[in-house]
């Protein structure tokens, strides 16, 4: 019988953007005292949010949620400028944890619409990050969902437009959709860089580097996580003969493990390293040996906490 195997990918888990959100809102505690209002959830993490709200932490939807003169944190994603202006409209302090990578996305919208240049945004409907930066530009702004809705694409002048996409997507089906594109308009132009994040690319070569050798992979992360939904249909698309997506342990499904000699693990860029110890733990007690990291990259990317925090943060420590 063929020796059982667990391989863990890396990198995995939290990226520079969810980390820098998570302690905004941890340090907002900290300063400010419970409550701290929250904008959507800060991550796209069902375990993180639990953990935050035990802090003191309020999550809502919307600001009108908000007592005046409170304090609310802006989610990883991003908020239309809209929201800014309602927010001091009402006199909220506002603590912007939007992932700098995200702000770059908003800022090239700017710089495209302000040069009167129509701007093709590939992403989801629906998601934070896609109406956050449709907010920036709503009447220069379309969006393209998946590559077969290119066809349907019309434009005033196809030789003013640009693409742009979400920070979260498939990476191969984003190239997919922006071939596609540069088909139907030739004058298509670049973002200056690839929006599509570091972290988010990095997860998806290095679950297909694990995916190809696994009877099975686990993704860690929670249902409205689009990096954690894409790392399941990238395993699938190289060589996983099954892939789940579970928000923990818990919820992995003794079936799925009948007959599996290998097994690859991962997560999405907001999810906890405990969650997934806890899935390798499960896996060892069902007769899994401890599992072998193969790593793709190093990440050693931090972002700085939001300046508004910072400064407040200060004033704090020279006070005591």
């Amino acid at each position: 019988m063929s020796t059982k195997r667990v391989v863990v990918a890396a990198p995995r888990g939290y990226c520079a953007g969810v980390d820098r959100a998570v302690v905004t809102v941890e340090k907002a505690l900290d300063v400010y005292g419970p409550p701290v209002y929250v904008r959507k959830q800060i991550v796209h993490n069902r375990h993180v949010v639990e953990d935050l709200e035990a802090r003191g932490a309020i999550f809502v939807e919307e600001l009108a949620e908000v007592p005046e003169g409170a304090t609310v944190v802006f989610s990883a994603h991003g908020v239309s400028p809209a929201v800014h202006a309602e927010a001091a409209a009402r006199g909220l302090k506002t603590i912007d944890a939007t992932c700098p990578l995200v702000t770059k996305v908003h800022n090239e919208a700017k710089r495209f619409a302000g040069q009167g240049v129509q701007i093709l945004l590939i992403g989801h409907a629906g998601h934070e990050e896609v109406e956050g930066t449709t907010g920036e530009a709503p009447e220069h702004i379309t969006l393209v969902q998946h590559p077969d809705d290119v066809d349907a694409v019309e434009l005033d002048d196809p030789d003013k437009v640009a693409w742009l996409s979400q920070t979260t997507l498939s990476v191969d089906e984003t190239w997919e959709t922006v071939s596609r594109l540069r088909e139907k308009f030739p004058a298509l132009i670049d973002p200056p860089s690839d929006d599509i994040c570091y972290a988010t690319q990095n997860r998806q070569s290095a679950v297909k580097q694990i995916a190809g050798h696994s009877d099975l992979v686990i993704v860690v992360g929670s249902k409205n996580s689009s990096n954690s939904v894409r790392l399941v249909e990238v395993a699938l698309e190289s060589g996983a003969k099954a892939a789940h997506r579970v928000d923990n342990a818990g919820e992995i499904e003794e079936a799925w493990l009948e007959g599996v000699r290998s097994v690859g693990v991962t997560s999405g860029a907001s999810v906890p390293d405990a969650l997934v110890q806890g899935v390798l733990d499960h896996l060892t007690e069902r007769g899994f040996p401890a599992a072998v990291e193969e790593r793709l990259t190093e990440e050693n990317l931090v972002f700085a906490l939001p300046p508004e925090l910072r400064k407040d943060l200060r004033r704090k420590a020279d006070g005591d």
